[in-house]
Parts: C-alpha cells; structure tokens; sequence
C-alpha cells in the first residue's frame, strides 16, 4: 500500500475502500455519510479514503447540478477528513485545479475521460500528493503505464490506478477484468469502481442510467480477482441524490457489502 496521510488499518491485510457521495450536496450529508462509513470500516478494519467530488465538470445536460461552489465544497470535505481523522479524494479536471484541491484534500483524482490529459496529470503530480486515476473507457488496462509515467516525471510515486468499465456500444459498460493484472504490472495499487463501472451513459434522456443491483456482483468478482481496493459511491437515498444517483448503493445496505467482502478477501488471501 502506497503513503496515504491518516489512512488507518493498512497492516490487516484488508482491500482498501474509497466511498462516499457522488458530490458534495451538503454538510450535513456529507458528515453523515463520512461517519456512517467510517464506524463500518473502523469495525470490519477496512482501510478507508471518504470520496466526493466538490464539483462535477462532466454532465450530460446543462442544467444536471454540477456543485455548492469550489471553496465551500473543498472546505466541507477538508473539515471532513480533520474531524473524522480520514483521508479525503476528490476530483480534479483542470491542471489549475491541482494546486488549489491539493491544499484541502489528501488524494487528488483524475477521471476517466481526462486520464490522457498531459498537463493535467502533471500538475497533479506535482503536488506531491497521491494521485488515483481512473482508466479511460477506452483504453486497456496496458495502456496506462504511460499515465503513470507522466506521474513519476514529475518525482511523484504515490500512485492508484483504477478500473472503471468500458464502453460496450452506446449506452452501457462492461468490466474486463483483464485488466487488473495488467494494471498491476506497473507496480502499483489497483482500485475497482464498482458503481461506475455500472453506469449506462448516453441515454436519450440525458441523464445517465445505472445497474446498482449488480454492485455486489461486480465487488465480488474484482475482490476474486486480486484487486486492491474498491471504489464505490454511497447515498442515503439515490433516488433524491443530486448526481449518479442511478448507479450508487444506498447506504443502509453497505455494511452487508462489506461482510461478504471482507470474507472473500480473508479467502482470497490463503491462496
């Protein structure tokens, strides 16, 4: 496991968990989804990063809700990470937008779509802070050395490489997961979103679709096939939540998850 500042439990042999809302809505779900998280990851001693982007820059529509403002969002999610003495990830879209994330959260993370974006990728690295990215939907598990590459030319080794799902046609994703050895090959951690890997994009109506009744599914087979983490985002009710709610896990259902997760890996782990 790379250095990740506050991240608890890395000696239990466990997958590292990278949760929480799609966005930051508010405080108070923010907290409460942090905490909720927490306490479960603090019993089944899971190490934990709380996710949730303080501004979302890809949408379909132009009027799909995109945040609460850049500064009180990132002060949210700082607050967050000191109060709960967790590490916090967020998004990045911008090689602008490095630096200033950097002095809020521990992990900066750059989506899929922007995973070949040079600039992007340097400013990130940077900051010296860990930097997760996440596989372009069109591209191969092999074909992200070279966004590693473009990490460690700026001196940065604090990387994670996650996989997210490919384009299958025009409105669906499908998971390869081929793709997590070949990740693994650059000699870094590799985290499986589970609830993007899930989505249904493109849909006439411009709001994006989602299977979540297949995210154990997914989870599971990612945690068989060595994985070294999950990715997944957690809402208390999806269906009122402000972005990607089609595809994330409502939170009163995430502790089972984790249960049969952690048993896997347990099982995972002997052989």
């Amino acid at each position: 496991m790379i250095d990740i500042p506050r991240l608890k439990y890395t000696g239990s042999d466990n997958f590292l968990l990278m949760a929480g809302p799609c966005i930051v809505e508010s405080e108070a779900l923010t907290k409460e989804v942090a905490e909720h998280i927490k306490a479960l990851c603090d019993t089944y001693k899971i190490p934990f990063v709380f996710k949730a982007s303080y501004r979302k820059a890809n949408r379909s529509r132009l009027d799909s809700f995109t945040g609460i403002g850049d500064e009180k969002a990132l002060k949210i999610l700082k607050s967050v990470g000191e109060s709960l003495d967790i590490p916090v990830v967020t998004d990045i879209h911008s090689s602008e937008e490095a630096a200033v994330a950097a002095g809020y959260v521990d992990v900066l993370q750059i989506p899929a779509f922007l995973c070949r974006q040079t600039d992007l990728l340097l400013a990130a690295g940077k900051t010296g802070k860990v930097v997760n990215i996440k596989k372009g939907q069109f591209l191969s598990g092999a074909s992200m050395q070279f966004a590693v590459d473009k990490i460690l030319s700026t001196g940065n080794k604090n990387i994670l490489l996650t996989e997210r799902g490919n384009m299958f046609g025009y409105g669906d994703l499908v998971v390869d997961y081929r793709n997590i050895p070949e990740m693994q090959k650059a000699g870094y951690p590799v985290i499986l979103d589970c609830t993007h890997s899930l989505q249904q994009p493109n849909q006439p109506e411009g709001i994006t679709g989602g299977r979540p009744d297949l995210i154990e599914t997914i989870a599971k087979a990612g945690i068989a096939s060595g994985v070294d983490g999950i990715f997944l985002e957690t809402h208390p009710d999806p269906s009122i939540a402000k972005s990607d709610g089609a595809n994330m896990l409502r939170l009163d259902l995430l502790e089972g998850l984790l249960k049969k997760l952690v048993v896997l890996k347990q099982a995972v782990n002997k052989f």
